[in-house]
């Protein structure tokens, strides 16, 4: 019985961390002006709506420069250009692109190896709305000391304000919620176990006499 209680109440936590994400989400759109950062950020996904959303910010003088993280390795930079609206001459001085990422943890690595070799201390992110916590997750834990500032694209086929409604958008967003907690759960072991780590290595030290 004491089991069957605590796993009716571990379920009742996660479905309200669920409609808490869920909500977060939503609130992302549509983006605000932001304000002026060192660089722009935009990872690529299913379409090149978050490429564009850069490419503007950068138009409107947002940052000097902008990485493109997790293109294609077949994609040349021609092809890219091709597929995003604006100034030429922008797009050839002013982006960076970036083949190493597979996924969300390599943009972060890739994008706080940028801002270290551009020196930059402020980004602004560009990605998908329902993937924007995950992202900022995972820079945050990639590069503790920069300041990001979210620029979310709102996804066509996912409803926000009715996401439960339909399986297709309910699975997606419980999808990506259960990734958000994997990465949180990760970080929040890997900052305590380093945590530990100082605090262990600090009280080994001899004392000054």
């Amino acid at each position: 019985m004491k089991f069957l209680t605590l796993v009716g109440i571990v379920g009742l936590i996660w479905l309200v961390g669920l409609f808490a994400f869920a909500d977060r989400v939503r609130g992302f759109t549509p983006a605000p002006e932001p304000e002026q950062a060192d660089g722009i950020v935009a990872l690529t996904g299913p379409s090149a709506e978050r490429v564009n959303a850069a490419i503007r910010l950068l138009e409107q003088d947002k940052g000097e420069r902008v990485l493109i993280s997790g293109v294609n390795r077949e994609v040349r930079r021609q092809e890219l250009r091709e597929l995003t609206p604006g100034s030429t001459r922008l797009f050839n001085c002013c982006v960076d692109l970036g083949f190493e990422a597979e996924d969300t943890g390599g943009n972060a690595r890739e994008i706080a190896a940028w801002a270290r070799d551009k020196g930059y201390d402020s980004l602004i992110v560009v990605t998908s709305d329902y993937h924007m916590p995950r992202s900022l997750l995972e820079i945050r834990s990639a590069a503790p000391g920069l300041e990001l500032t979210p620029y979310a694209v709102s996804t066509p086929s996912l409803d926000t304000s009715r996401w439960w409604r339909a399986a297709v958008t309910a699975r997606r967003m419980t999808l990506e919620y259960m990734k958000y907690l994997a990465v949180l759960g990760r970080a929040t072991l890997h900052r305590v176990v380093g945590d530990n780590t100082h605090a262990e290595s600090a009280s080994s030290e001899p004392a000054a006499s």
